[in-house]
């Protein structure tokens, strides 16, 4: 487990991923802190390791770093999660504050920010979400839509992100983006990964107004308050500016209905009572950003190849160890076979026999 105890003298034990002693001095600098400090590695994380960080007080952060061993280009990019929250620090998009980002390799190996710790709980799998009573569970599907429009009606130049991507052809080079990633990730050979991604090719829709694109928008990447609203929107790994349709279709690719025949993995939450239907979902959101779910189809389709593939990769990283010692069991075989029922539900999108 990635937890730093301490020894006799009172020194925080070694920790995976963490050097210490390196950290520890990192963080003295920029806020005021108590020795020793523990590290505990959050379990649940499928792209980059998360910490908590408790000092001697019990004053609590929070630590991100990329993964151990070799890493895929252009992917892991703490600088960009630090930018985005720290832009949207005075919006109506709920985000952690900041203590700051290390790009000093030095330090502990790799880029890493920390940010101040946040109450709530993160609903990540269904026995998380069995203690949310039923009521708070629908006030917490409305609040997932609030926020993500709110998110899409940020003024990207004001905020200063402007600059973050290109501002057009945001399908286009996502799938570019996530063949190569697939390609390089890659364990198996799937033929229909090809064949959806040509069938994406060939059905590019028109461009929509360009907002700020998550990328992960789900319920397991927002730190929820236990009354329903959204405390803070976690794991900007992979925003950009782009389609903001796309992200519904992120959100409602992990979102599942009790009708749906795949049960497992983070889908299964939302089955519970009380949560909104995926058609309600969409509902809302085309209700509050007055817009057509003419093409959520396509999206969707998008959204579950593009799942596919980031499935894989993140199957690759644990067969090579690269996501550390954590405390829960991953069921590889399940999870390899996770990446097959996406495609499938994506050609099914789609259209695709």
């Amino acid at each position: 487990m990635g937890t730093a105890d301490t020894n006799d003298e009172g020194t925080a034990a070694a920790v995976e991923g963490i050097h210490i002693e390196n950290v520890t001095r990192w963080l003295e600098d920029r806020v005021e802190l108590q020795r020793p400090l523990t590290f505990a590695l959050i379990a649940g994380g499928r792209s980059n390791m998360t910490f908590t960080v408790t000092d001697g007080g019990g004053r609590r952060f929070v630590l991100r770093r990329p993964p151990m061993g070799e890493l895929l280009p252009s992917a892991h990019d703490m600088a960009r999660e630090h930018r985005l929250m720290h832009a949207l620090r005075d919006s109506s998009v709920p985000v952690p504050n900041m203590v700051g980002l290390c790009q000093d390799e030095s330090v502990n190996g790799r880029d890493f920010y920390v940010m101040h710790f946040l109450d709530g709980v993160i609903v990540r799998d269904i026995e998380i979400g069995r203690t949310i009573p039923v009521e708070v569970r629908t006030t917490m599907s409305r609040e997932l839509i609030n926020t993500l429009a709110a998110l899409h009606r940020v003024d990207i130049d004001a905020v200063g992100l402007g600059d973050l991507a290109k501002r057009s052809g945001y399908i286009e080079r996502q799938i570019k983006r996530w063949s190569g990633q697939w390609e390089q990730s890659k364990t198996r050979e799937i033929p229909l990964i090809d064949r959806v991604r040509e069938a994406l090719l060939a059905r590019i829709p028109p461009e929509a107004e360009t907002t700020i694109a998550h990328g992960d928008y789900r319920l397991s990447n927002c730190m929820m308050d236990r009354t329903g609203p959204v405390a803070g929107v976690l794991d900007w790994e992979l925003c950009t500016l782009g389609d903001p349709m796309a992200d519904l279709a992120g959100l409602l690719g992990y979102w599942h209905d009790p009708s749906d025949p795949d049960v497992g993995g983070d889908n299964e939450t939302t089955g519970l009572d009380g949560f909104l239907s995926s058609e309600e979902m969409a509902g809302l959101y085309a209700e509050e950003m007055q817009v057509s779910l003419d093409l959520v189809d396509y999206y969707r389709g998008w959204a579950s190849w593009r799942l596919a593939c980031i499935a894989e990769g993140v199957y690759a990283r644990y067969l090579n160890g690269q996501q550390g010692t954590q405390d829960e069991e991953l069921d590889l075989d399940l999870y390899a076979e996770s990446v097959i029922r996406r495609v499938d539900k994506a050609a099914a999108h789609l259209g695709i026999a």
